[in-house]
């Protein structure tokens, strides 16, 4: 489960309905019912927050945002979006990395999901990530 305090307008999370797992983009809040509603592709649903779950980040995912991949000889990846980088000391781990925008760095030392890094972006470079976001 997340909390709802975590979810903003635009992040991405998987909304399950009955069973029916899909993955969708946050389209509104309700504060008082603390209620989100998801897009799952045709439209919008309200769900509460026991029917979402996070996705994993990984380099799927990171494709899927239109990050480019650079594979360096020292084993580390590093992901570029705009001016905003991804550094992972070894392929496919993201159980603890950094992060940088201009001179904003953070480091991340735990596996962390779409919806957390998204908002860590919006944090940083004031535009939203998604999978239309500036390249």
């Amino acid at each position: 489960m997340i909390k709802f305090n975590e979810i903003k307008v635009g992040d991405y999370l998987v909304a399950d309905n009955d069973g029916d797992k899909r993955q969708g983009e946050v389209t509104d809040l309700n504060h008082n019912e603390k209620q989100v509603c998801v897009d799952t592709g045709a439209q919008g649903f309200w769900y509460e927050t026991e029917q979402l779950s996070a996705i994993p980040l990984d380099d799927a995912q990171l494709m899927k945002l239109k990050f480019q991949k650079q594979d360096n000889a020292d084993g580390s990846v590093k992901y570029m979006k705009g001016a905003f980088r991804i550094l992972l000391s070894a392929k496919d781990d993201f159980s603890k990395f950094e992060i940088w925008y201009r001179d904003e760095h953070r480091h991340i030392l735990q596996p962390i999901s779409v919806h957390n890094l998204q908002n860590h972006f919006y944090d940083m470079t004031k535009v939203f990530l998604n999978d239309e976001s500036f390249a």
